[in-house]
């Protein structure tokens, strides 16, 4: 009796080794390849804290590209002693960026920014006062 439950007890290891195997094969196809969005528009977390918003592709590449980015920046009004948060959008800076390339090992999460959310809805109303580059 000893030898069939060592045999089934084998049969079981196999079995979550055999399992684990394909997971692990699973998610490595998926980190080679590109992730495909639900949503126009991205939030892209980093490991200092930052976050983004933009057109994420390249994904399966070691340095991902982000384009139409916008941040939001905190302003603080101290005679109210309010603060106020801004969408802005990237390429004031001097040296005029229209695109990031971000380090996907940085990278924390990435979230669907939702059509009908006011992040969205900043987005469009800063495209309508800027409109993008042709490139």
């Amino acid at each position: 009796m000893e030898n069939n439950f060592s045999s089934g007890r084998s049969t079981v290891e196999f079995g979550a080794i055999f399992l684990l195997l394909l997971a692990l094969l699973g998610l490595m196809g998926c980190a080679s390849g590109d992730l495909d969005f639900p949503t126009e528009y991205q939030a892209v977390y980093l490991d200092n804290g930052q976050v983004f918003f933009g057109k994420l592709s390249e994904t399966g590449s070691p340095f991902a590209l982000l384009r139409e980015v916008f941040f939001i920046q905190t302003q603080v009004d101290r005679d109210k002693k309010e603060a106020k948060n801004l969408l802005i959008r990237r390429g004031a800076e001097g040296h005029g960026p229209d695109f990031m390339r971000l380090n996907v090992r940085h990278i924390v999460a990435i979230e669907p920014v939702a059509p009908d959310s006011r992040v969205a809805q900043l987005i469009r109303e800063a495209k309508t006062l800027r409109p993008p580059e042709n490139k």
